[in-house]
């Protein structure tokens, strides 16, 4: 009695085993092949997207490295009067901030108000650098869902127009194609839509970070050239 109910138990695990692998499934190349022609443009977009990121974010990086002995060098250099070795000392860093100082120390002997607005206007220039391909990034964020819910109306109107075509002989089949570019399509738009934003506003806080760090550098060149003793 026992053998025959294990067998039994045996024989119903093989059975729901069998029907299991035989499921039908889909992978992600599938999915995507299902959502058409949109799914082109998304793909551009996920590329892009991923390039500007990386890229960006090796460029800020670089920029935001910074050495904590740099002003206090700079003000010695300052008092006694070791310009050239200042500006060396500038050329070595390659950030932004000692562009901007270097700047500053190339108009030295000019009125202070000369002083500041070069200072500014090599700040403004290394900014724009920095957010160089933000904007695209934004655009992706907000276009890609776009683009996915074009492919959305376009795969519904395709189900609508088969199953106008079919008459009283409606079939799943005849509908599944458009109904799957509608969803495949929305799925990605958001996907790539998500990524896009996600790393936009990442970027543009490491950005603002590295602008805060200008500014108080700036703000510490012009109290340096102040001071009475400098």
């Amino acid at each position: 009695m026992t053998l025959n109910v294990l067998l039994q138990a045996a024989s119903a695990v093989a059975v729901n085993e069998t029907a299991v692998a035989n499921e039908p499934s889909m992978n992600l190349f599938e999915m995507a092949m299902n959502g058409g022609w949109i799914m082109i443009p998304l793909l551009i977009l996920s590329v892009l997207a991923v390039y500007i990121f990386v890229e960006r974010m090796t460029v800020i990086r670089k920029a935001s490295k910074y050495d904590p002995a740099f002003m206090n060098k700079i003000k010695d250099y300052i008092n006694e009067e070791k310009l050239d070795a200042a500006l060396n000392l500038c050329k070595e860093n390659d950030t932004p901030s000692a562009r901007m100082i270097e700047k500053g120390i190339q108009r030295l002997g000019r009125p202070m108000s000369d002083v500041s607005v070069a200072i500014e206007n090599v700040g403004n220039l290394e900014v724009s650098k920095l957010e160089k391909g933000l904007s695209i990034l934004a655009t992706i964020a907000g276009g890609a869902p776009m683009i996915g819910f074009l492919g959305t109306v376009a795969g519904m109107i395709e189900a609508f127009f088969n199953m106008a075509n079919a008459g009283n002989n409606i079939d799943v089949q005849n509908l599944a194609g458009g109904i799957y570019t509608a969803m495949v399509t929305t799925l990605a738009g958001l996907v790539v839509g998500i990524i896009g934003y996600f790393a936009y506003n990442y970027l543009t806080s490491l950005v603002d970070k590295v602008v805060r760090d200008m500014e108080a550098h700036s703000l510490e060149f012009m109290d340096i050239l102040n001071d009475p003793e400098a």
